[in-house]
């Protein structure tokens, strides 16, 4: 059920999307193409968050998991989770770096 409402929503919001950005007439738009980049940049940075938002929430709960099976063993846990954590928020940022100088070139 809960999957069918997040397949609905993206589905407006694309919808929506593409009619604006198909909607506006062709005096005010310059470069269509250009029109296009910025919506697929747009669309990109919208999914760059969604799959950022999944990694990092898969690593708090194995951690969380691991952590409530082995209690002695928090610190190393927390400490062998970080780097990884680190690395994904880093790819995230270069990639809505990305998406943002698209959109503003």
């Amino acid at each position: 059920m809960r999957m069918n409402r997040i397949i609905l929503f993206f589905t407006v919001f694309a919808g929506l999307s593409v009619s604006a950005a198909f909607g506006a007439d062709e005096t005010a738009m310059a470069a269509p193409v250009m029109g296009l980049a910025k919506f697929g940049a747009a669309i990109g940075a919208g999914l760059v968050v969604m799959g950022a938002a999944s990694g990092i929430g898969r690593f708090a709960a194995a951690a969380a998991e691991s952590t409530a099976r082995q209690p002695e063993a928090a610190a190393d846990i927390r400490a062998a989770v970080n780097l990884p954590l680190f690395l994904l928020e880093g790819v995230a940022i270069i990639a809505l770096v990305v998406c943002l100088l698209i959109v503003l070139l």
